[in-house]
């Protein structure tokens, strides 16, 4: 199984690999063209902030290739939230595969903006949650979200139910951290690379 991981300017790639190394998989972390449109997997995850990864992304024409893509794509926190047409941080134009607007969690009594920490995930309705039980804990580190959707195929509430994980075609994505969610993660992750 050939897996690659886009670099683009974001953090966390490094415990990508190393989650997909505990379970078995190698995985290359790149980003060339080529070798993303010939993958069999492709993880497009990340840590940091929409205008700046968004500005990486149009300067390597990485953005036209992701979009292109026919292969199974995961897209994790900030990867997830870039592959939504619009983001409310810095007031980014995104990727535009789902046509969805990323919001700002608006601090509400006794809860703290960004949400660190675990939490559960419910409605789930995917191949991506394969053996995964409603309500399962996972692990997040967010500012902003997606809201419930036509796509979305998990929820999560923190103040208000929002997307914890969406899906379109080919394309899925989580918001919260696989690769830091112990057997949960683990299983997600084997269930993407084992996507028919």
């Amino acid at each position: 199984m050939d897996i690659v991981v886009i670099r683009y300017h974001a953090g966390n790639i490094q415990s990508v690999l190393f989650a997909l190394e505990r379970m078995g998989y190698r995985a290359c972390v790149t980003d060339d063209a080529r070798l993303i449109r010939s993958a069999d997997r492709v993880i497009f995850p990340g840590v940091g902030e929409a205008s700046s990864a968004m500005a990486y992304l149009k300067a390597r024409k990485l953005d036209e290739v992701i979009r292109s893509l026919t292969q199974p794509v995961l897209g994790i926190c900030l990867g997830m939230q870039l592959l939504a047409r619009y983001s409310e941080e810095n007031n980014t134009a995104c990727l535009g595969i789902f046509p969805e607007e990323v919001k700002k969690f608006s601090p509400t009594a006794g809860l703290k903006v960004p949400q660190i920490g675990w939490n559960q995930i419910t409605d789930l309705r995917s191949p991506l949650f394969d053996g995964v039980k409603n309500g399962a804990y996972v692990y997040f580190v967010h500012s902003y979200y997606v809201p419930c959707c036509a796509y979305t195929i998990a929820t999560a509430s923190y103040g208000i139910s929002y997307s914890a994980a969406i899906h379109r075609d080919q394309f899925y994505a989580v918001q919260f951290h696989p690769e830091k969610s112990a057997q949960t993660g683990e299983r997600i992750l084997k269930n993407f690379i084992h996507l028919s």
